[in-house]
C-alpha cells in the first residue's frame, strides 16, 4: 500500500513538471518584448530639433517609440541615425499629449538596428509646460 501512494506521488510529480514545462514552450504564444529608455531630452517651447544619443552598449533594436511627460508636444517627425551610417525617416505628425506616447515605430532593415542617435523635430504649445521625450527602444 505504502509503495503505491509514493508510486502515485511520483508520478503525479513527474507529470506536473512535464505539464508546466510543456505549457512554458508552448508554440504560438507571443514571445516576451523588452523595452529599454534610450534617453530622454527636455524640449522647448517653440518649432525645434533636438537629439538624443544612444550608446553602442545599448544593445540591437527592432523598434523604437517616444514617450511624452510633463506637457503636450506636436510632434512632426523624427530621424532614425544607424552605426553604420544609414538613417531612416519617420513621419509621425501627432500631438501627442503629456502622458502619451507615438506608435511602435519599426526599423527599417528586417533585422536588429544599432542606433547612434535618433533626432525629433517637434513644436510645444504651451510654455509653461516643459515637456520631456523619451527614446524607447525594442530588443
Amino acid at each position: 500500500m505504502m509503495k503505491t501512494i509514493k508510486l502515485m506521488f511520483a508520478l503525479a510529480a513527474i507529470f506536473m513538471v512535464q505539464a508546466t514545462s510543456s505549457f512554458a514552450h508552448t508554440p504560438g504564444l507571443p514571445p516576451v518584448t523588452k523595452w529599454d529608455k534610450l534617453g530622454q531630452q527636455k524640449v522647448n517651447f517653440r518649432l525645434d530639433k533636438d537629439e538624443i544619443k544612444v550608446t553602442l552598449v545599448q544593445g540591437l533594436f527592432t523598434a523604437i517609440k517616444l514617450k511624452v511627460k510633463d506637457g503636450p508636444i506636436n510632434m512632426h517627425k523624427c530621424v532614425v541615425h544607424f552605426k553604420n551610417g544609414t538613417k531612416q525617416n519617420v513621419n509621425i505628425r501627432k500631438n501627442i499629449p503629456a502622458g502619451g506616447e507615438t506608435r511602435v515605430i519599426q526599423l527599417d532593415g528586417g533585422g536588429k538596428r544599432i542606433i547612434k542617435k535618433v533626432v525629433f523635430l517637434y513644436d510645444s504649445k504651451r510654455p509653461r509646460d516643459k515637456a520631456t521625450v523619451a527614446l524607447w527602444g525594442k530588443h
